[in-house]
């Protein structure tokens, strides 16, 4: 599945998603990861209410099934939860590499649910938790 990250460096999570400089994109899988595609952005990237800025970001991101993130406006959000992309934000900048690490093997066990469903859009391997008890 694809994975973009908002960065100012390319190596870290670590810019507003608005705001980003770049927006890096990865493949991950449960045997590896690998870098597929850099964008980047010019221009006016300040928080001015343009919600058109965006446009170029979330083209970017159009195909990822989740989007790391330092943070991201309400209107930003909405517009990624439409296209069916996971928004998380990272409470302080974080290594992409790092991030990548810790995904991957998450993948090589039993992904949490919204995992799953983020991983059913790039079309990976889906898991059948039919006869899991659900305890309260």
């Amino acid at each position: 599945m694809k994975v973009a990250f908002a960065t100012q460096d390319k190596q870290h999570v670590d810019a507003h998603f608005g705001w980003a400089k770049s927006i890096v994109v990865y493949e991950v899988g449960p045997q590896g990861h690998h870098f597929v595609e850099s964008f980047d952005f010019g221009g006016k990237l300040e928080e001015d209410g343009d919600e058109d800025k965006l446009a170029p970001k979330l083209a970017a991101i159009h195909d990822a099934a989740i989007l790391y993130v330092a943070a991201i406006g309400g209107s930003g959000a909405a517009r990624v939860v439409a296209m069916k992309i996971h928004p998380i934000k990272v409470p302080q900048p974080e290594p992409i590499a790092e991030i990548l690490d810790k995904l991957q093997a998450v993948l090589q066990g039993t992904p949490p649910p919204w995992l799953r469903k983020a991983m059913a859009k790039s079309g990976e391997r889906t898991f059948d938790f039919e006869d899991d008890e659900v305890t309260p």
